[in-house]
């Protein structure tokens, strides 16, 4: 019945309130590893979604569970939750595993350290009333706190490009039919990295659409030692996949930053190139190619720590880590070039 109508048993009109349509069924898939977040997570779902989804689906993916994942935040949702293992297969396996289980026409993808906000559930509902027939997928808007007090970190700094970042499934609501019918996810992304952006491309490469809704999603800055910096570097293997899968021109379709890879590679071959012509008896070349190294060692640590903090330690973390992140990084986009040596471009939708 629309606003407005006359209700048939009483004689009376509905209020103006009733939404003009009925929310669309959705459910929601989180996948896990169990960090303490997973609760504040639950909590946030519970209390904003209404109206509430067919079912949360969270996808176990520790490899060694030490008990069974605690659903206690789910409160009033948790007779809606049902739990899937996959044994640490990554979050696009993760995904898929829920993925398969949706019998949903939407499914929406949450990560397990994020907090929907309170008005999150009829947000949702208006972007999914919203979308039209060729869209399908529709995009949460993610907000990352930072300190009020002091300029942010590097990896706090980071972690808030989420929030001009294109189709991150921390909060991503798909079709369920075609992105199943897709596939779903590349499980070849072991990472929360590249994966969400390869399914964005391989959708509007069949022609649909995808759009940013109105809800909004907060994303802490998750905790993080020093080192975090240079573990992150592994995604340069996964950006050789994304080359191979979609092209040279895929960072400009995905919206995704370029990244300094050119400039790491140029430091690091004059870092190896200084001690080769050292041994060669070239010494003038040797010293130009060393002070080149060191010159862009000094820029690429400036241009991290002059934006933030410059505190003691994260001079010293910015500092340590700027020697090795070069080289780091060089070499995983080298062992993807191996790696993913024999994978093409995929076939455009309906070629023989």
């Amino acid at each position: 019945m629309r606003a407005g109508d006359a209700d048939s048993r009483t004689g009376d009109v509905a209020p103006d309130t009733e939404p003009p349509h009925p929310p669309e069924a959705y459910s929601v898939v989180i996948p896990t590893v169990g960090r303490p977040c997973l609760d504040d997570c639950l909590r946030a779902l519970a209390r904003a979604a209404h109206p509430p989804p067919q079912e949360v689906i969270l996808v176990d993916d520790r490899p060694r569970p030490d008990g069974p994942l605690s659903v206690e935040g789910a409160g009033p949702l948790a007779g809606r939750v049902r739990i899937l293992a996959t044994h640490g297969r990554g979050p696009a396996a993760a995904r898929n595993a829920g993925l398969r289980e949706v019998a949903a026409p939407w499914v929406v993808f949450l990560d397990d350290d994020v907090r929907v906000r309170p008005d999150w559930g009829a947000r949702l509902a208006d972007d999914l009333a919203g979308a039209g027939p060729e869209t399908v997928g529709v995009q949460g808007r993610l907000t990352v706190p930072l300190p009020d007090d002091r300029p942010p970190t590097d990896w706090e700094r980071c972690t808030a490009g989420l929030e001009e970042a294109a189709w991150a499934t921390a909060d991503m609501a798909y079709r369920t039919a075609p992105v199943r019918g897709a596939g779903g996810f590349d499980e070849r992304f072991p990472r929360a990295f590249r994966e969400d952006a390869d399914l964005a491309l391989r959708m509007t490469g069949e022609g649909w659409t995808l759009t940013r809704g109105t809800r909004s999603t907060f994303h802490p800055v998750r905790p993080a030692d020093r080192w975090i910096s240079v573990r992150v570097q592994r995604g340069n293997a996964d950006d050789v996949l994304m080359g191979r899968l979609h092209g040279p021109g895929w960072w400009t379709r995905a919206q995704a930053p370029r990244g300094r890879l050119p400039r790491h590679a140029a430091v690091t071959a004059a870092g190896l190139a200084a001690p080769a012509l050292a041994l060669a008896g070239r010494r003038r070349a040797a010293g130009l190619a060393a002070a080149l190294w060191a010159l862009g060692t000094a820029e690429f640590a400036w241009a991290r720590i002059a934006p933030g903090p410059r505190t003691a330690s994260e001079i010293a973390t910015m500092t340590v880590t700027s020697l090795v992140i070069p080289p780091l990084a060089v070499g995983h986009w080298a062992a993807g070039q191996v790696r993913h040596r024999g994978v093409g471009p995929r076939p455009r939708e309906g070629a023989s």
